[in-house]
Formats: structure tokens, sequence, C-alpha cells
């Protein structure tokens, strides 16, 4: 049996972790803006946030691909920036990665920082802690299992991305060909030893991935409420 190659398995991979780490580190905040908000303006950053999960994929790659268009502002201004393009480039997939995967960063943390409720952060305030010092010290550490749980999804929804990456990303090895679009192709090309491999690579790294997701819950309290 001919061994497929791994190159797209490794760029997906990497994808995933950088584009969890970018959502981690602006999700959060986000999430914690929106779990103490209570302003007119929040039901509309929920209803944006939540837009990759209804979209077609296609109709958000279309849109990012517009977007990301040399001849539009971003575009440009990444090309003056760097000398590239973000169409069919890592860059690109990683910033059409990050808005596809926005809600499975924010929804969960914003669902542990609102479960915790005000007590333990009035309690931190009267103890004299610092708006920073409260989110640092109560908020995080209680809102634990919803950030692994954020963490987890955003990597897993990432690694299995396929129309907004093929719109945005296209097709080049080594540098925008991601797991899902290796499959496609393999199929599309009749190779289905090859196909079968990744798919079944794919499959049990899913599963582990959602099993990493239930032991957390089990292990992880959620915080009390106040």
């Amino acid at each position: 049996m001919t061994l497929p190659d791994l190159g797209p398995l490794w760029l997906t991979l990497k994808l995933g972790a950088v584009v969890t780490l970018l959502l981690m580190a602006v999700g959060t905040p986000l999430a914690w803006a929106l779990a103490r908000g209570r302003g007119w303006w929040k039901p509309l950053v929920e209803a944006v946030t939540a837009l990759p999960l209804v979209l077609p994929p296609t109709v958000l790659g279309f849109y990012l691909l517009v977007l990301f268009a040399p001849s539009a502002p971003l575009g440009a201004g990444f090309l003056a920036l760097t000398g590239q393009t973000l169409t069919f480039s890592f860059a690109g997939l990683v910033l059409a990665s990050c808005l596809y995967s926005l809600p499975f960063t924010v929804q969960p943390l914003q669902a542990a920082f609102e479960a915790m409720g005000r007590a333990p952060l009035e309690a931190a305030a009267m103890l004299r802690a610092g708006p920073l010092d409260r989110f640092l010290t109560v908020a995080l550490p209680l809102a634990a299992r919803g950030g692994l749980t954020a963490m987890v999804l955003t990597f897993a929804h990432t690694l299995g991305e396929f129309g907004v990456v093929l719109m945005v990303g296209g097709n080049i090895p080594g540098k925008t060909k991601v797991i899902s679009i290796a499959i496609y192709e393999q199929v599309e090309t009749i190779r289905l030893a090859e196909a079968q491999a990744l798919s079944g690579l794919m499959l049990g790294l899913s599963f582990l991935l959602l099993l990493a997701v239930y032991a957390l819950n089990r292990r992880f309290p959620t915080g009390a409420r106040g």
C-alpha cells in the first residue's frame, strides 16, 4: 500500500495551532465583554460572531475572497506591507479560518463566564482586587473548563474546514493544500487508497479531540453562580 503524502496533514495541524492561539487571544476578551455586557450592542455582536455557524462556507469564502483581493483595501494593504497577497496564501488561510472558527472559541468561553455569576468577582472586589486582577485570578480559573473546551473545538473545527479554505487558499501544495482539500483531490482522481488513509487519520484525530472535550468537561467543574 502506498503511503499518502503527509504534507497536507502537517500544514493542517500548523493551521489549526496558529488559528487556535490567535482566537484564544482575541476571543477570550471578546467573550468576557459579551458575558458582562448589557448594552444594545450585545445582540448585534453576538449575531455577527455566530454568523459563520449559519452561513454556507462557500458564501463566507466568496466574501472573504473579495475582501482579500489585491484590489480591495485590506488585500492591498497586506500586499503593500508584505509583498504577498492574502488570497492563495497561508496568511489568508489563517485569517479566513479565524473568522470561520470564531464562534467555537467565543461561545464556550462566554457560557463559562456567564455561569460563574457575579458573586466571586464581587468578593474579589471587596478584597480590593482591581479589574484586571479579578479577570486573571478569578474569572479565568473559574472558566477553565470553557477555555479548554474552546481550545479543543476551535482546533478541531479548523482541521475540518473545506469550503472556506478552498475558496480563499485554493490548492497549492506546501502552501494552502490542507488535508480536506487533499482528500477531495484524491477522490476526484480516483486515488481511493490514499484518500482512505488520510480520511482514517482525520477520523481518528477527530474522535480523540471530541473525547478530550468530554473528558475535560467531566474533570473541570463549572464556576459557581451567584
